[in-house]
């Protein structure tokens, strides 16, 4: 019996869906365009909020800032689901192989007591900070409009709580549960913490989600981060704390990546319009100020006499990112 192989082309009815198809034609998509683009429900809402009643669930109200299409503002590590889950994952071995490192070669002990202070009295109460911000991200995934911004805000949100608990387990490593009681007990009652407190408390109860935005990921962290763990990072390399350096991996490398995505947002959104541009630049003013004397006594704790110098570095960096972001300081 002879047998005859062939070779069959079979055209595809059509390559994606039609909300795909509409916006980009139809042909292939990638996964994250599918898992993206034109999720966000327009219509055919059960009710409206009791609490805002002249409001839809997803209204493009719910902040100042005007665009003409939300799908604008992607995501240019294009997260989707799988995609963020399989990074967090690898950085999450990375970080814990550090951390498993420092326990089992006893590496804590080689620590200078003076650096582990400082760790214990400037990283490990930036917890509470944490779950500020993971709250606020949380509020924008609820509230913003689009799912090419809500999607990466709640994986935003569940990165900072990943940072909060990498932050308690720094705590755990280098003075047991004791130093996380005395890290709340210094975010509610230490002189040093109370501004900070101020402005994250503040930021909770912003009702504009773009607000919110430009308040907790473009301001507090690009004021924040580089000086935790940028500079004070490398204070403790310098003296003897690079296991301290170790375990504040994940948090370097996070910073650096989300930062390209939150200036992604903000320049598109300001170049939509000069309302926009106006609009965002009066809130980068806004929270800019507290930000900084918020952080005055963190950094004079945290460099001493330097302090001054590092943080006027860290803002005039700050500054220049703005201002390539089409933002007026």
């Amino acid at each position: 019996m002879e047998i005859d192989l062939r070779t069959v082309a079979i055209k595809p009815l059509r390559h994606t869906f039609d909300n795909i198809a509409r916006r980009f034609g139809d042909k292939p998509a990638s996964r994250y365009q599918e898992g993206t683009y034109d999720i966000q429900q327009t219509d055919i809402f059960h009710y409206r909020p009791m609490w805002e009643p002249e409001l839809q669930l997803f209204d493009k109200r719910r902040t100042k800032v005007e665009m003409k299409d939300w799908y604008a503002l992607k995501d240019p590590r294009q997260f989707y689901y799988g995609a963020w889950t399989i990074a967090r994952s690898r950085q999450q071995e990375a970080a814990d192989s550090c951390f498993e490192m420092i326990e089992d070669r006893g590496l804590v002990a080689m620590i200078p007591a003076e650096l582990k202070q400082l760790a214990l009295d400037v990283l490990v109460p930036m917890r509470h900070v944490e779950w500020g911000a993971n709250m606020g991200n949380s509020y924008m995934a609820a509230y913003g409009y689009g799912t090419a911004i809500t999607q990466p805000c709640i994986y935003h949100a569940m990165d900072h709580l990943a940072v909060a608990q990498y932050l308690t387990r720094i705590g755990l490593v280098l003075d047991g549960p004791e130093a996380l009681d005395a890290a709340k007990d210094a975010w509610m009652t230490a002189a040093l913490w109370q501004p900070m407190r101020r402005h994250v408390e503040n930021v909770l109860v912003v009702q504009d989600w773009f607000e919110i935005f430009v308040a907790q990921n473009l301001v507090l962290e690009g004021l924040t981060y580089p000086l935790l763990y940028d500079y004070l990072d490398s204070e403790f390399s310098a003296k003897g704390g690079t296991a301290i350096s170790m375990m504040t991996r994940f948090m370097t490398e996070w910073a650096t990546e989300t930062g390209k995505w939150v200036d992604a947002q903000i320049k598109v959104a300001a170049a939509e319009s000069p309302e926009n541009m106006v609009l965002i630049s009066d809130w980068l003013k806004q929270y800019r100020a507290p930000v900084l004397e918020a952080l005055i006594p963190i950094s004079q704790r945290a460099f001493g006499d330097h302090a001054e110098s590092v943080l006027a570095e860290v803002t005039a960096q700050f500054d220049a990112r703005c201002a390539k972001l089409g933002l007026s300081v």
